[in-house]
């Protein structure tokens, strides 16, 4: 287990500060999972992928992680789209945590250690409720229970602003059972057909809030390290949980909050109503899954990252130079003596990659790491001669070492390198309305005509084909042949690695 710290930055306190952990190596997570009423969108997909690359790396240097992630499977929302298509919502929403597992597990999201529901977790809700009662922060009415807002003081810390101001800046929907407008549900009283449960108030189910509460002290305990989301839940969401959990226990709720910017549509908010809305899954088959993995790392997760087909062009780009380095750094080491990993290579890129990843996960920049060290790789294999130096050996063994490292921090280079770049050159196949077929026709033509010596036949070939984007390879064992990248994509990754 490491004894380093990292610089982590807290919404709360609103300042990048040390990270330590309650209880020394290991750390407690939670992230608010998703409210399965529908596919999970893009970027539903940039908040997941946000704390994969947490877990992944706290677990990487040492840490045992606690990763919690929440299903919300009763709200409004499921109820009325169940109401919509004639559906139980209990079906409706099992239907779509099935869909959220298999997306998750396509994009090489690590699942959480524990998942739970809401409709699991009815009896801690209650309780949890019936103790705000006991401790006056909040009220029945009606077969509903509020929370009172007022009966806490900190209320607004978490998004740094005041009740009173909130008061006067805010329309609030006016019910007059409540004390305060801002008093919100912690338990619903039941309608007509519509689920529910017995409570001591009546039957009705939970309000959204309490069930983030009660779910995450009831995994990970009274107060944990890091609760983590979404920057569209720090209020008020997040801003009730800890009202809701502070208020119960008398205790701090959490220690870290962590949140993920949100993620924009060519410069626009993802909204249906402008007809740029996005699934994960509509994503994932029209992009390989490193390609949408390495989109979400090119920016900061404090940054909003804007989604577009140029930045997606980019990250494919990038996740291609890579492969194609490896690929030619492993094919060279299986030629070559074994040799130890050069500790210099070593401590340089891996050094350099972790004081990123201790700034706050700063993702960008250990991209812009895994580039110089796919750089250097080609650099080093350029001159063969040199390659075969025992000293280079020992370099690119360390770079090898190195890409194993990236791998498992980030989920980039998990797979086969040989097979990543065929399933990307598939995709592309099928984007530029290819026939591999047609391809292999025009190679085979080429070789009669070189072989005739008609090398003017030959160069129209290569030039028609080059046309197309197809690049041909000639080597002592015939021709092969790759997509070339696009020259406007090449130069956002360049630039995006500058």
């Amino acid at each position: 287990m490491t004894t380093h710290t990292f610089q982590l930055f807290d919404t709360l306190s609103a300042t990048k500060r040390p990270f330590e952990p309650i209880e020394p190596g290991q750390v407690k997570l939670y992230v608010c999972g998703v409210t399965v009423y529908d596919l999970a969108h893009i970027g539903h997909g940039r908040t997941f992928m946000t704390f994969d690359t947490v877990v992944r790396y706290l677990r990487h240097r040492g840490w045992k992680v606690d990763f919690i992630r929440n299903h919300t499977d009763i709200d409004d929302k499921i109820i009325r789209r169940a109401n919509e298509r004639g559906e139980d919502p209990a079906a409706l929403a099992e239907r779509f945590i099935d869909a959220l597992d298999a997306d998750t597990a396509l994009l090489g999201l690590i699942a959480p250690d524990v998942a739970p529901r809401v409709t699991g977790t009815i009896p801690e809700i209650i309780s949890l409720i019936e103790t705000l009662i006991d401790r006056d922060h909040a009220y029945p009415v009606d077969g509903d229970v509020y929370y009172a807002v007022d009966s806490f003081p900190d209320y607004g810390k978490l998004a740094h602003r005041k009740l009173d101001d909130m008061r006067a800046g805010e329309r609030v929907a006016i019910d007059d059972r409540k004390r305060n407008p801002f008093d919100f549900a912690l338990w619903k009283a039941a309608k007509p057909g519509e689920p529910s449960w017995p409570s001591p108030w009546g039957d009705g189910r939970p309000g959204w809030h309490i069930e983030c509460s009660a779910m995450s002290m009831k995994y990970l305990g009274v107060t944990f390290d890091i609760h983590g989301g979404g920057s569209d839940l720090q209020f008020p969401h997040h801003e009730n949980e800890i009202a809701q959990s502070e208020g119960a226990s008398g205790k701090p709720y959490v220690n870290y909050w962590m949140h993920s910017a949100m993620l924009n549509i060519d410069g626009e908010k993802m909204s249906k109503s402008l007809d740029n809305f996005w699934t994960l899954r509509d994503v994932l088959k029209q992009h390989h899954p490193e390609t949408i993995r390495c989109f979400f790392l090119s920016a900061h997760y404090r940054k909003t990252v804007n989604y577009s087909q140029s930045n997606l062009d980019a990250a494919r780009e990038r996740v291609r130079y890579v492969h194609k380095a490896r690929t030619a750094l492993t094919a060279h080491l299986a030629a070559e003596a074994a040799a130890e990993a050069d500790p210099a290579t070593v401590t340089d890129f891996r050094g350099r990659l972790y004081e990123a990843m201790d700034d706050d996960f700063n993702t960008p920049v250990a991209l812009a790491i895994l580039h110089e060290a796919a750089r250097t790789t080609n650099d080093l294999l350029a001159d063969k001669k040199r390659a075969k130096l025992p000293a280079s050996v020992a370099r690119i063994t360390a770079l090898a070492q190195f890409f194993d490292v990236f791998a498992d921090i980030f989920g980039l280079l998990a797979a086969d390198s040989a097979q990543t770049l065929d399933e990307i050159r598939t995709q592309l196949i099928s984007k530029l309305g290819l026939e591999p077929a047609w391809i292999e026709e025009r190679i085979a033509a080429r070789a009669e005509a070189r072989a005739a010596k008609a090398w003017a036949d030959a160069d129209a070939i290569r030039v028609e084909l080059s046309a197309r984007r197809v690049d041909l390879m000639d080597g002592i064992n015939g021709t092969t042949w790759d997509i070339a990248a696009d020259p406007e994509a090449l130069a956002g990754a360049a630039a995006a690695d500058a």
